[in-house]
């Protein structure tokens, strides 16, 4: 099975190839967006040393089961799990297995449900336990990250205003913002037009216009950007070992600003903290 939904019922209207979305659109969004929000919650409720990622991969397909939602992720260029589950070092694309989370590990859950042609993408960080305070700083600094560049999705302003706000906050707090990987259009397509760079400059990029629809995304590390792929093919690490986090959500260009489709319904966007020195 190859989780792919046909996009020709989305027109391009004057903008290229990035498609513009009407309110019919937003609804389904909102939909697939608040199953991948739900999902998201429960695991919050699951996360705990000694638990396994395979455990959170097993409830991210029972969960999509009992919903009528499509895992993204499986079988997509091959990928065989139901989300992607990322510890410390890595940045982003880990895989689940039978290892058992560490007190003190952090973790980023990544989930896409397909719902109706719809694709609900986002993430979140979790702690495993109580972590050291440089961890939480980096989960505080990424989680805002996301915020301020959510504040610049509107019309008029640009992809590189969104980027360039989120450099500018996460180096300020010395903080690496990794290049490799980028928000992207989500909608009918699990990655469409436009790439949301989380670094630029301001004014650069496409102008933000109703109806754009896509992710943003950013991975900040606590040390510097640069990040390898393992041979796996998927995980992607800090090539300075140093922590690393991110948080995803969804968003539709709105006439006066945006809207957050993953938003959580429990208010559980950013983790319960217990912090070590």
């Amino acid at each position: 099975m190859v989780n792919y939904i046909d996009a020709n019922s989305a027109p391009l209207r004057n903008t290229g190839d990035i498609r513009l979305y009407d309110e019919e659109a937003f609804e389904g969004m909102r939909r697939a967006g608040q199953v991948a929000a739900r999902a998201l919650d429960g695991i919050a409720k699951i996360v705990k040393p000694g638990v396994s990622t395979q455990v959170i991969d097993d409830f991210v397909r029972d969960f999509g089961e009992e919903n009528g939602a499509l895992p993204a992720t499986l079988n997509y260029r091959g990928y065989k799990k139901y989300t992607c589950t990322s510890i410390n070092h890595v940045v982003c694309h880990g895989i689940p297995n039978d290892k058992p989370l560490k007190e003190g590990d952090i973790i980023n859950v990544d989930v896409t449900y397909i719902l109706d042609g719809w694709y609900g993408d986002s993430s979140r960080m979790y702690t495993v336990g109580a972590i050291k305070r440089a961890a939480e700083r980096l989960i505080e600094v990424t989680y805002q990250s996301l915020m301020i560049g959510i504040e610049q999705a509107k019309p008029g302003k640009t992809t590189g205003d969104i980027g360039a706000a989120i450099q500018e906050y996460a180096e300020g707090e010395r903080c690496g913002v990794v290049r490799d990987f980028c928000g992207h259009g989500v909608g009918r397509l699990f990655h469409d037009a436009p790439n949301i760079l989380h670094y630029g400059q301001w004014g650069q990029g496409i102008e933000l216009k109703p109806g754009m629809i896509f992710t943003i995304e950013p991975m900040i590390n606590l040390g510097k950007p640069h990040v390898k792929i393992l041979n796996d093919g998927w995980t992607a690490v800090t090539r300075d070992r140093s922590l690393s986090a991110q948080f995803e959500h969804s968003i539709g260009i709105t006439e006066t600003g945006c809207e957050i489709f993953t938003l959580s319904p429990e208010n559980l966007h950013k983790p319960p903290y217990d912090c070590i020195d």
